[in-house]
């Protein structure tokens, strides 16, 4: 039986995927495992019973993952399964800043009392004229799976559309559109792009990347749109520009006291994934993620741990060890199986950063006489018997 818990609330449709063998429990202490979305993580204290966290959503700035990863912790995020949702906000947001829907909309409110407003609105509806965004060229930082969307889906209304990503997937780049031109350096579509809209993760390496210098080498006709992170753009320096009429519009989907108000910001309340479908999408991975995990050992979509997927255990034991990435684990592994005399049928090991996960097979069930010998290893974080 494993217990887990929900920091905030998670589809239904994702929690029904649970057999009778999970149990839900109210609070962390006790609790196998985690799903979350924004709830912040940073200052609890984690049970030692604790195995993983699931982020129904991509982004994990709310989780500490050097501290799960210490603690023996894998952390899952569900990446690709809001895409869609976010992808649609990108070209609403596209469109409220090339033609001034908002301003034409606040108008109609402002003069819903006019018995007149039909008449009066042919007169004023010049005041709110914009652009198409056919024939406009899009600049895509970033092409995981949010931003391969947003470029094909651009080639299709009929925009130039310019890729940027020197670390695309294998997966991504099968299926980015021909159509997109990609380009090796971010700098020019800073100069060339009408709109560009970025979808990178927030790394130490990102953080505000589109800063004073990129803003200048925009056109004063461009539109920024950041559905990722709100630090990925140095806002100060965004509304700076603005005001000074160096650039048309910044779109941000983060709202916070620098754009909310400012000019040419428009700001909306964190809706990119705010869909039914993202949120059960978002649930069900979440889920199957933290269930493959629990029941067979297997790391999909992790953030602080490498994916390791040996399928389902087909042999008398299965161990998961997560440890440091140092020299020698594998070989002091095997050694104290030998000397227990159980044969390893099967094994993987990979490392991510500073960390590593061993999954190994076994023709005879581990005892906890080996078990602990493996945890008595140093650099052994936590040793699971799986099976």
């Amino acid at each position: 039986m494993f217990n887990y818990t929900c920091l905030n609330p998670i589809a239904g449709v994702g929690l029904d995927l649970f057999s009778d063998d999970y149990k839900k429990v109210d609070e962390l202490a006790g609790a196998d495992a985690v799903l979350v979305r924004s709830a912040a993580m940073h200052d609890l204290e984690f049970p030692d019973s604790l195995l993983a966290v699931a982020r129904a959503g991509a982004g994990v700035n709310n989780i500490p993952l050097e501290k799960c990863a210490d603690q023996g912790i894998v952390v899952f995020n569900t990446p690709g399964a809001n895409a869609n949702g976010v992808k649609e906000l990108v070209f609403a947001g596209m469109l409220y800043a090339s033609r001034d829907i908002v301003g034409g909309i606040d108008w109609c409110l402002d003069n819903q009392n006019d018995e007149n407003i039909a008449k009066s609105a042919e007169k004023q509806k010049k005041n709110f004229a914009g652009t198409e965004i056919s024939g406009k060229k899009l600049g895509v930082i970033g092409l995981g799976a949010i931003g391969v969307l947003v470029a094909n889906a651009a080639t299709h209304m009929g925009m130039d559309v310019y890729g940027y990503d020197p670390y695309i997937s294998v997966n991504a780049a099968w299926n980015l559109s021909r159509s997109v031109k990609h380009i090796s350096n971010v700098e020019d579509i800073y100069r060339e792009c009408d709109f560009i809209t970025i979808h990178v993760p927030l790394l130490d390496s990102t953080r505000k990347m589109i800063n004073a210098d990129a803003i200048a080498m925009m056109k004063p006709t461009a539109i920024v749109l950041n559905f990722a992170r709100d630090l990925l753009v140095d806002e100060e320096a965004m509304v700076d520009a603005l005001a000074a009429g160096k650039i048309k519009k910044y779109v941000s989907d983060f709202p916070n006291t620098t754009t909310v108000g400012a000019k040419g910001c428009i700001v909306t309340p964190h809706l990119g994934a705010s869909t039914a479908e993202s949120e059960d999408n978002c649930a069900i991975m979440a889920v199957r993620e933290i269930r493959d995990y629990l029941e067979n050992g297997n790391i999909v979509h992790s953030v602080n741990f490498p994916d390791c997927n040996m399928g389902a255990c087909m042999t008398a034991g299965r161990i998961g060890i997560l440890h440091k990435n140092i020299k020698g684990m594998i070989g002091q592994y095997t050694t104290i199986l030998g000397e227990a005399d159980i044969n390893v049928s099967d094994m993987t090991n990979k490392a991510k950063g500073d960390y590593a996960y061993a999954l190994l097979d076994l023709d005879t069930p581990v005892t906890d006489d080996v078990v602990n010998k493996l945890r008595a290893i140093e650099g052994v974080i936590r040793v699971r018997v799986v099976k």
